[in-house]
């Protein structure tokens, strides 16, 4: 059904990377959680009035929020596929994070008020009357939210939306709450034993989990998560093929929505090099970035010293004694200034985040070990976390 669906809406050109595809797996998206919701709701809402099972009625106006939801997720789409402008030089992208932010909240919002509800039955009991037919239109609902889980994460993960997988977490909350509500009726209807009430608390319980997990993503998107470990490695495979770049480091990715990301970092020449034939081979190269991964690329060039032994020596020492006091601590920048009986080592000392050494402590032990092995080495050390 998904696939019928894509090829009807999407067509023959069903790129998830071009915006324009991304915009109509988008709006197929919403629009089929709203049209199935709704239904949904209505159906549920009959069946929990004519059963005056609050539990079903309850989990209808899930489903009217799942509905509310899918409307706010297909705004903030449109909204973010707008160009820039003055405002917002670099786009409007972000609006997809914060759209599936507020279906985040609604989530929370049903899951507390349907705690409230339940709480309310428990406290006043009542057994609701449940046939055959309420029974077969549950089990209806769980499979077609069972389908609609399977949907949103097939698109969801297409296009790289947080608020489509947002949607799909909800649809598989969705049917753990109904099948338990399917379950309670099934007890009050062969037992006469009504849990109405404590199947409406679990089905509360599922629900806000869901969105405070959810909202925790969302807002990580927002703060500014670390880049995906593969696209990075991209960017270092795809660097070393460029013969007068001799390394790159201070990679740095800014993310501002789907599609719209700003790539910078340093490109490390031989201190030798022709600058403007250097300064050719970035250019190049930011091109090339731009057409191979869609992002736009600011290359700084950084001159380092190759063909001199002594240089390499002391860095090989530098990048030894780092690693002596933290596996993870790298080198980059390194530069000497002579003396007539000492140097000057002038780096940057990169430290991972989780690290618990302070950048002070850090600078001052690597400096240490450094004296240490080579009395006559003075250190000027700048210590910095990474970007990615």
């Amino acid at each position: 059904m998904t696939n019928f669906l894509i090829r009807l809406f999407i067509g023959k050109n069903n790129d998830a990377t071009d915006s324009k595809t991304r915009g109509k797996y988008a709006s197929l998206a919403g629009f089929t959680g709203i049209v199935v919701n709704l239904l949904l709701f209505a159906l549920k809402l009959s069946l929990g009035i004519l059963s005056a099972s609050v539990a079903i009625v309850a989990d209808a106006f899930n489903n009217i929020s799942d509905a509310g939801s899918a409307i706010v997720t297909l705004i903030g789409f449109r909204l973010a596929s707008k160009p820039v402008d003055k405002e917002h030089p670099l786009g409007h992208g972000r609006l997809e994070y914060i759209s599936g932010f507020i279906v985040d909240a609604l989530i929370i919002l049903v899951g507390f008020e349907l705690f409230k509800t339940s709480l309310d039955k428990i406290i006043h009991p009542a057994l609701p009357t449940v046939g055959n037919i309420t029974m077969i239109l549950l089990i209806v609902a769980i499979l077609v939210k069972a389908w609609l889980f399977f949907f949103y994460r097939k698109i969801g993960n297409l296009i790289c939306s947080a608020p489509i997988k947002a949607s799909a977490a909800d649809s598989l909350t969705d049917v753990i709450a109904t099948t338990l509500v399917f379950l309670s009726a099934l007890i009050a209807k062969t037992w006469g034993v009504g849990i109405d009430g404590w199947a409406g608390i679990a089905v509360a319980v599922f629900i806000l989990y869901t969105g405070v997990k959810s909202a925790k993503e969302t807002i990580d998107l927002l703060l500014g998560t670390p880049p995906d470990k593969q696209f990075i490695q991209s960017i270092y495979e795809f660097c070393a093929d460029y013969k007068k770049i001799v390394g790159i480091h201070d990679v740095m990715v800014h993310d501002y929505g789907p599609g719209r990301q700003i790539v910078s970092f340093h490109a490390e020449v031989p201190s030798h090099s022709d600058i403007n034939a250097a300064h050719e081979e970035v250019d190049k190269l930011e091109r090339d970035m731009h057409e191979k991964f869609g992002c736009i690329v600011t290359i700084h060039l950084d001159p380092v010293v190759v063909d001199d032994p002594l240089v390499d020596e002391l860095r090989a020492l530098a990048s030894s004694c780092a690693r002596e006091v933290h596996q993870e601590f790298t080198i980059h920048d390194f530069r000497i200034t002579k003396g007539e009986q000492t140097y000057n080592l002038i780096f940057d000392l990169v430290m991972p985040a989780d690290c618990t050494l302070c950048p002070a402590d850090a600078e001052k032990a690597v400096a240490d070990t450094i004296r240490l092995k080579n009395p006559n080495c003075f250190c000027v050390i700048r210590a910095e976390y990474p970007f990615v």
